[in-house]
This record gives C-alpha cells, structure tokens and sequence, in this order.
C-alpha cells in the first residue's frame, strides 16, 4: 500500500504552504519524565532528529506495525518553524508560526538495548510513522510567552499533562540551544519534550490530544497493512 505523503495543515483544514521538513525533538525536558525511566536529569537539552519521513497526521487515525516491536506514545507540544531561525536569530519565538501537539512515538524495547550497546536511537525513534501530528494552531492566537497546556488521553484514561512552566528548558532556550548546532527552516518542527505518565500503545486504542481550552482531537490507533 502506498504511503500517504504528509503536509502540515492548519486547524481549519488549510495546506500550509511550505514542506514538511525535519523534527528536532527534545528529551528529558521534564523532571518526572526523565525519573519514571530511571534517566538523569540533563543539564542541557538532549536533542535527536526525526526525518520527514517519520512525520503522520495523528487525526483521524494513524497505523504501527507491530512487527518493530511495542510501540509507547509520548505526547508534547510541537513548534512549526515559520521564518528561518539560526544562532544569531534574535527573538526565535518571533519566527514560530503554528503550535501544535504531537506524539513522539517510541520503541521502548529496541532504545533500551541500543543505549545499552551505546548506539544511536534512530531505529527506535526515527522510523516512518514515529512523528504523529496534529493541524496546527496559528502562533498569533497564542502567547508563547505564557503557560501553555496540553493533556492526553487513552481510552478515555488521562495519561498525560504537560504544562511549559514544568519544563526543565523553556521554549526561548530550547531554540537558542537547538540552533546553536541546527538551523531550523520553515516546515521544521520541535518536539518539546512529553511529561510523564509514557506507556504503550495497541491497534484500537481511542486516543485524545487537546491544547488548553482548544478542541479535542481524536484518533484511532490502526495496524499497518503488509
């Protein structure tokens, strides 16, 4: 079956102009996230990279492939890089244009032995189908500057709140460190970190992502087809 090619969309069902690009993804920006899987907490952002090949919508549903092993859902907070933002950008959050959520999703199993070998992640937080995105809310209708929400939810279970203030590295600093080493283009996207509360996921799991006081959005989680 071929695969469905991705385009960032805004909430009211516009294409967004520019292509999908790369996801530069934050880990460990949450204290109790960090200590639920018996990591340390960094003293600077962890960064990893997901192509745009990992990139899915999350609504109205998504597929794994079971074969790659269990597959954990990690809800955050996603920026859309509108203007090109490098190092010597001044005020990056200026050049956001669309906050949106996301599931970062994660073969548990396979990240453990491979960081256990000393490896890279890649194969168990890059693969196709691992960056699950929602539409995105235009930056202008929100203050990036104050508290941010978003909550998860699986079958109707709450699993996941975050809120930017509990972040161990807040949104300015994160593109300040991300940029320091990646310039970030229209199209990229950052994935800021999930709270805690990760689990797994399972083919016809009822999920929910909401943003503050934004609409709910649903998804069903569906096996890939061979």
């Amino acid at each position: 079956m071929e695969k469905v090619m991705y385009q960032h969309k805004w909430v009211s069902g516009e294409a967004i102009s520019f292509p999908a690009g790369k996801a530069v993804c934050i880990g460990r920006n949450y204290v109790a996230h960090a200590q639920e899987l018996n990591n340390p907490i960094p003293e600077s952002p962890l960064l990893f990279i997901k192509p745009a090949s990992a990139f899915c919508d999350f609504s109205p549903a998504f597929t794994i492939n079971e074969q790659l092993g269990e597959h954990h859902y990690e809800a955050e907070l996603v920026l859309l890089v509108g203007e090109t933002i490098t190092a010597d950008t001044l005020e990056p959050l200026s050049h956001i244009c669309g906050i949106g959520l996301g599931l970062d999703l994660t073969l548990r199993h396979l990240q453990s032995q491979l960081k256990a070998q000393g490896h890279p992640w890649e194969r168990a937080k890059a693969f196709d189908g691992s960056a699950c995105l929602s539409a995105f809310i235009p930056a202008k209708e929100l203050e990036l500057t104050q508290p941010l929400e978003f909550r998860f939810w699986q079958n109707g279970q709450l699993r996941q709140y975050g809120e930017t203030d509990k972040m161990i590295f807040k949104l300015d600093h994160l593109l300040q460190e991300v940029t320091r080493y990646f310039t970030l283009q229209p199209g990229d996207i950052v994935m800021t970190g999930t709270p805690q509360g990760v689990g797994k996921l399972n083919v016809g799991d009822s999920l929910a992502l909401q943003l503050g006081d934004f609409e709910q959005l649903k998804s069903q989680v569906q096996a890939i087809l061979q």
